[in-house]
């Protein structure tokens, strides 16, 4: 089993990182919350989770072991795939998903796409239980992170691009991402992408 990954960051989109361990290149998906961590770094270290079926063998990846406890929790629940998963941890910051879960807000859970009130309900009846209070305290500090300002255009294609790896079509996307950056022209693409799967 693969623990972590430690290398090179050979690519990297707001979806997926390919990790360069001794010449062999990883892909693995990763959430917005990792790709605000790892972002402008030359080398990384993942923490992954391997999802073995018939069909496929795809690696998750998480910059903090937090980011995995959380998207292991979410995968126990009925209904809830990797991929499910992972968008709403690009949605919520693990913090974010701690209190939400803690103060049962189905509310702002099944604001996810894909995530309808009977799922939301059943993520909260399953996990609220499993997680501790503490964890709130060892905050990640996700989405602190500081982008240098980059043309829109830029972050317009790659915003569009990650949402549209994630499962969007891609004109309703633009549609959105161009909203978004109407309202705030700076904002960096994890930014972006986290507005955009609330209003998709």
């Amino acid at each position: 089993m693969i623990e972590y990954l430690k290398g090179e960051i050979a690519e990297l989109t707001p979806a997926v990182a390919v990790i360069d361990c001794n010449g062999v290149g990883y892909a693995a998906n990763i959430s917005l919350n990792t790709y605000s961590a790892i972002q402008g770094k030359s080398s990384c270290k993942l923490y992954v989770y391997e999802a073995i079926r018939e069909d496929a063998y795809v690696l998750f990846g998480f910059a903090d072991k937090q980011e995995r406890e959380l998207f292991l929790l979410l995968i126990s629940v009925s209904g809830i795939g990797g991929n499910t998963a992972r968008m709403i941890l690009s949605a919520l910051s693990p913090n974010e998903l701690i209190n939400v879960i803690s103060n049962e807000n189905a509310n702002l859970l099944k604001t996810v796409k894909g995530i309808g009130l009977k799922t939301a309900q059943r993520i909260i009846v399953d996990l609220r239980d499993k997680i501790k209070t503490d964890a709130v305290a060892a905050a990640t500090g996700s989405g602190t992170a500081q982008t240098a300002p980059t043309a829109n255009a830029e972050v317009m294609d790659e915003a569009v691009a990650a949402l549209t790896m994630l499962g969007f079509a891609q004109g309703p996307s633009q549609k959105v991402v161009l909203a978004i950056l109407k309202e705030e022209p700076a904002a960096p693409v994890e930014k972006v992408i986290k507005l955009a799967l609330k209003r998709l």
